[in-house]
Order: C-alpha cells, then sequence, then structure tokens
C-alpha cells in the first residue's frame, strides 16, 4: 500500500523560507519536515511513496537523488567520484521506493491527487497526506479504523486548542480564565485512508480543490469517516511554527520521533 505526499503548493505564508526551498525541505533539526513524515509512515512499514510535485519540485527530486551527501559528511576524490567516504552518516538511505510525478506549478490539491492515479498500479486503496504536518498518530489503528467503518474516505481529526486564552465574562466582570483550552469540534489533520472511488470525486482540473467539493460530496453520501486522535499533530504553517517544531526537535522531545 502506498502513501501519497502532498508536496506541490507554494507555502505563502512562510515565505522567510520558501522563497527558497519548497515547504517539504524546510528542516526541522538537519532534516526536512517531508524526511519526519515518511519516518513515521515506514516506522508502520509504509515504504512505498508517491510524491505530488508542484512548486520548486525539482529541489525534492535533487534531495533525494543526492540524499546521503546532503544529509552527511563526506570525503570525494574528484578524480574519482566512486571514491566516496561518509562520515559518522546522521541519516542513513533508507528502504523507501519512491515516485516523483510533476503535478503543476498551479494545481490545487485535489487535481494533484487525480494527477497521481496512474501511478497507483493495481492498489485499491492508498494512504494521503500533506507534505507540512507531523504527527504521532497510529497509521496501523488508523487503517483498521477504516476498514472498521467501510467508507470511501478516513480523515484524521485532531482536537487542536486555541492560540490565545479565553476569558470568562459575567455581567462585565471576568470570572474566570482559561490559557488555550481545547477548542469545540474537531479539525482535518490529514493523515487520510482512501479508497481508489475517491477518484471519482476528483479531477485533474487545476482549480479542483480537495477540501471543497470533493470531501462535501463524499461527506453528503456519508462515505468520510473521521478517525479521532488525541495525540500530537503540529503543521509547519508559519515561521513561528517552525522555530517552535525546530526548539521541540533539539530538545530531544518530539512526540512524533516514534522510530528507534
Amino acid at each position: 500500500m502506498k502513501a501519497v505526499i502532498l508536496c506541490g503548493g507554494k507555502g505563502t505564508r512562510l515565505q522567510e523560507e520558501t522563497e527558497y526551498r519548497p515547504k517539504p525541505l524546510v528542516k526541522i533539526g538537519s532534516m526536512p519536515i517531508l524526511w519526519h513524515i515518511m519516518k513515521l509512515y515506514s516506522h508502520y512499514g509504509v515504504k512505498d511513496f508517491i510524491l505530488a510535485l508542484g512548486y520548486k519540485g525539482e529541489m525534492i527530486k535533487e534531495y533525494f537523488l543526492n540524499f546521503e551527501e546532503l544529509s552527511n559528511n563526506f570525503t570525494l576524490n574528484l578524480r574519482s567520484r566512486e571514491d566516496r567516504v561518509v562520515h559518522e552518516a546522521e541519516a542513513t538511505l533508507e528502504d523507501w521506493k519512491i515516485t516523483f510525478v510533476d503535478t503543476g506549478l498551479e494545481t490545487q490539491t485535489g487535481g494533484r491527487i487525480a494527477r497521481i492515479r496512474r501511478y497507483l498500479g493495481d492498489d485499491t486503496e492508498f494512504f494521503l497526506t500533506y507534505g507540512d504536518a507531523v504527527s504521532d498518530v497510529n497509521i496501523d489503528s488508523l487503517y483498521r479504523f477504516h476498514k472498521e467503518q467501510g467508507t470511501i474516505l478516513t480523515v484524521t481529526g485532531i482536537n487542536q486548542t486555541s492560540p490565545f486564552g479565553v476569558i470568562e465574562v459575567e455581567d462585565g466582570r471576568a470570572k474566570g480564565f482559561k490559557e488555550k483550552p481545547k477548542l469545540d469540534g474537531l479539525i482535518s489533520g490529514g493523515f487520510f485512508v482512501c479508497d481508489y472511488s475517491v477518484f471519482d470525486y476528483v479531477s485533474r482540473d487545476v482549480g479542483c480543490v480537495f477540501e471543497e467539493d470533493p470531501l462535501k460530496k463524499i461527506s453528503e453520501v456519508n462515505q468520510l469517516a473521521v478517525y479521532p486522535h488525541n495525540g500530537y499533530w503540529q503543521c509547519m504553517d508559519t515561521y513561528k511554527h517552525m522555530l517552535d517544531l525546530n526548539k521541540t526537535w533539539n530538545d530531544d522531545q518530539a512526540p512524533w520521533k516514534i522510530w528507534g
């Protein structure tokens, strides 16, 4: 079973970094966030990936084509490029198969999903996520839940906290204060499981947004299940998010690092 990762957006709210590189290559620690996401899936035995590329997609191709050199210190003999020594490898070559698909510079999420269809081969199901969020979601449990529900699509639901404190007011006076409380309802955290029939709801059109009409129509036919995840989830949507994720990683407190 393959994991499809949407890597084509421009990441305009993180322009401090994405002016120079695609958001999936923005680093947490010494490795791109995309690597962290792939490590999660790999931990659960999912090692066959399809990357739906767009903005600066050639940089993602180059990164994996030169993975060892870009991730480690090495010595190279220029006269004999085979005479190369990697020193104290921080990141080793993974047992991953990766298909790189150029899905268009301006294509929206639904269009990108439609354009990877042919690369699924005979698979009738696939995982799907975005290239800008890390989590400790249990991929095995997510998949079991999807099979139990028997739906076209399952999305991971996140109980997000408010970024602000909330004041409880009565008769113009503060009666209490909650620092960053849990919000009512769930937000989509990505980490989908898709049945092949999801392609009936998306098109190759550049403007097809997966999170709009396709999800709405799947929900209307009662075929959208929600897997509640009460653990860790964080997107890298802004520069502050990037700084916070790096601090968490550098402090050796990253909840999403469930691999050995």
